[in-house]
């Protein structure tokens, strides 16, 4: 059984050593009397000097029981209240014994975790690479509800807490302590003495037991929220949080009200009871529950391996040739190169591949100022790169990318020029958003050792990789590969060889959806603007001209030719009849070239006056049904991706969806989506949507199925 062990030494110090059952330490059932008992335990101690708080697991502790918070409803709202304040209670106890509280920091200090040490009077953490440090709960649609909101506001004042709570910022223990977040760090070996030693160093000092919020004439850093400077600052931090989640994410809204009335007129306690009534209302509600289910329990299937062929035993990949230093290539050795990965560079000149080079030296000088990095340090990152135009240079290589233009007969040609340098069962992969890798690797003389691996552009930045299995790839080429992405830091998911993969099938879907709107005669405008207010992060008119409308005319075209496509077939006529328009007789290309939906000059973007030859004032739709169609698009995309076994789960479907194309974050993912809007209500839309704009609305069997059995996608 989970225990708190319980020891106290000669001098009168109590060291509790959290144990619980499971590999994390968690506010979940078992806690609650742990805590309490341990605190009873210690109140009623002869001769007490100080308490040490610890950790018998690799990390300090992992925050609250998210399965159990993502199965409250309204009903269990008044009780998890109580649960919370019972708990809320046991921590004023611990700080108002006045005995010293220090928290022994051995290893990841997040939410619920670090909201413990909060309550402790010193913070100490341990020397440790992997301990990070924080407050993350509203990247999962929640707030800090152990009094996280309400003592980090009193500990660092409005301005200095905003990043913390609003955007859930985790820092490693040396920058906890810059930021006033802790108090020390010390190595790992030495926690535990360092803490029994301050405990010595002040005792029978009374403020070494008194919380800052405790004492007397205390004041918030910065001044309360009601004075000139901070007022504009809530402002000015309630519209970008309006700017960011369009309000449909509740949590960081929430979260400013807190800090709010905390750095205002409510005394300490009120402001933990306020902080718990708004932790609370969130449990219940659609969103909170979505971006649980995908953000947490959804990427740790997807990145434990849950669509890893399984009997493979793990892989590293010791040295990774690149085929190709543009955007895609150099990002890709960027990434590979931190971590910690040998890259051989190529290009078709040395000069391109120093280029390609380059790009990784501006990164890291940028980190290095940025104080991420030491010199030192960016110096042998840099160093892992072989910027080279020479064949021999690849010999020996166990993965080989081609990251050349997105064309068929270059990449054959690539392909059959180097795949002979492979090292003995070395694999190949393709970097391609579009092209057939059953086509791809039809040139290859192994085909079971190729594989796609679709990066996402800027790949520094982009934390997702497609990995597409083609017809005749093994299963341990994909084992491979996913273990590969997971070297490099990428979070992966395996999809079938279909036309457009997963990614760039969806996303196609709803981009169309938009330019077919727009061709009926609706706004441009307004569907750009709207399609935004889905929670999309742009809108899809301006996405379509970042992407670029040849790019997506040339696929089609491409795709249409190669019989992958019929165009008798097509879903979108109208949309698809505008961008060829729009592409040849207009020569908008979009963005790149300064022409697309939208025109683009150094003082901003408008509107192309050209797209009034579309408007038709008589066209009549309502904001719901503009939003609902771009939308469901993507949703009842992903669902036949489902479907048709090219996504192998509907966690890859929802995790990839959000890292890769833009999925709102307050949905969960396209398939998570549905679940929360309920299998039946989103079976009755989906045919009120195709009676009116037609068939591609209909629910697909897989939807109709699940509805029946009343089966949420899991």
């Amino acid at each position: 059984m989970g225990e708190f062990r319980y020891e106290k030494d000669a001098d009168g110090i109590v060291t509790v050593t959290m144990d619980m059952d499971g590999p994390v330490n968690a506010m979940n059932a078992q806690f609650w009397p742990l805590f309490a008992e341990t605190m009873d335990r210690l109140e009623s101690e002869d001769g007490l000097k100080g308490v040490i708080w610890t950790s018998a697991k690799d990390t300090f502790f992992a925050g609250g029981d998210l399965n159990m918070l993502k199965s409250i409803d309204a009903d269990g709202v008044q009780g998890l209240f109580d649960s919370v304040e019972a708990t809320k209670a046991v921590m004023r106890r611990m700080e108002r014994q006045q005995v010293p509280h220090v928290a022994a920091i051995n290893g990841a200090a997040l939410g619920g975790g670090y909201e413990i040490c909060l309550a402790c009077n010193h913070r100490i953490a341990a020397d440790n690479p992997k301990t990070k440090i924080g407050l993350p709960e509203v990247t999962l649609g929640l707030l800090p509800g152990g009094g996280g909101v309400v003592r980090l506001t009193y500990l660092l004042g409005l301005e200095g807490a905003m990043p913390y709570l609003l955007e859930g910022k985790q820092v490693s223990p040396q920058q906890a302590v810059k930021a006033g977040l802790i108090h020390e760090v010390v190595p790992a070996d030495a926690l535990l003495a360092r803490c029994r030693d301050y405990i010595h160093e002040v005792a029978g000092d009374p403020a070494a037991t008194t919380q800052p919020w405790d004492t007397k004439g205390y004041k918030i850093p910065g001044g309360p929220s009601m004075s000139p400077k901070n007022m504009q600052r809530i402002a000015g931090a309630a519209a970008m949080l309006y700017k960011k989640t369009r309000g449909l994410m509740p949590a960081p809204a929430k979260i400013l009200d807190i800090m709010t009335e905390t750095a205002g007129k409510l005394d300490f306690d009120t402001a933990l009871r306020y902080e718990t009534r708004r932790f609370v209302s969130l449990t219940p509600m659609a969103t909170t529950k979505n971006m649980i289910e995908t953000l947490f329990f959804g990427m740790n299937k997807v990145n434990g391996g849950a669509s890893r062929p399984k009997g493979v035993p793990p892989s590293k990949i010791e040295k990774l040739g690149i085929l190709g230093a543009g955007m895609m290539g150099q990002g890709i050795a960027y990434s590979a190169a931190m971590a910690g990965l040998p890259v051989v560079l190529k290009d078709t000149t040395v000069e391109a591949a120093e280029r390609g080079k380059a790009y990784t030296a501006g990164l890291l000088e940028k980190r290095v100022k940025r104080g991420r990095m030491t010199e030192e340090a960016a110096g042998k990152v840099l160093d892992l790169i072989t910027a080279t135009d020479k064949l021999d240079d690849l010999k020996g290589c166990d993965l080989i990318i081609e990251a050349v233009f997105e064309q068929i007969d270059v990449k054959d040609k690539v392909l059959a020029e180097h795949e002979a340098l492979l090292a003995e069962g070395g694999i190949w992969g393709s970097n391609t958003s579009t092209l057939p890798i059953t086509r791809l690797a039809t040139g290859s003389a192994k085909p079971e050792n190729f594989v796609g691996l679709h990066f996402f552009s800027p790949v520094d930045k982009m934390p997702l990789l497609e990995i597409i299995a083609g017809e005749k790839t093994s299963d341990e080429t994909l084992a491979r590969a996913f273990d590969f992405a997971r070297q490099i830091r990428k979070t992966p998911i395996i999809v079938g060889d279909s036309t457009g993969f997963y990614t760039s099938r969806t996303i196609g879907t709803k981009i169309i959806e938009a330019v077919e709107l727009v061709a009926e005669g609706h706004d441009p405008v307004r569907v750009d603007n709207l399609s935004r207010l889905t929670g999309m992060p742009t809108g899809m008119l301006s996405l379509l001209d970042e992407v670029q409308i040849k790019l997506v005319v040339d696929i089609y075209n491409t795709q249409v030719e190669m019989g992958l496509l019929d165009p008798e077939k097509e879903q979108n006529p109208a949309g698809r009849e505008m961008l060829a328009e729009l592409r040849g007789q207009h020569g908008r290309h979009g963005r790149a070239t300064g022409k697309g939906f939208y025109d683009y000059t150094p003082q901003g973007k408008t509107i192309w006056p050209g797209l009034g030859a579309w408007r038709k004032p008589e066209a009549r739709i309502s904001d719901e049904d503009i939003k609902d169609r771009i939308l469901f698009r993507a949703v009842l995309e992903s669902l036949r991706c489902l479907e048709e076994g090219v996504l192998r789960s509907a966690a890859d479907g929802n995790v990839g969806s959000i890292l890769g194309i833009g999925a709102p974050v307050h949905t969960g993912g396209y398939i998570q989506f549905v679940n929360t809007y309920g299998l039946d209500r989103f079976v009755a839309r989906c045919e009120d949507l195709a009676e009116r704009y037609g068939e591609r609305f209909a629910p697909p069997a897989i939807l109709r199925e699940h509805a029946a059995q009343n089966r949420v996608f899991a």
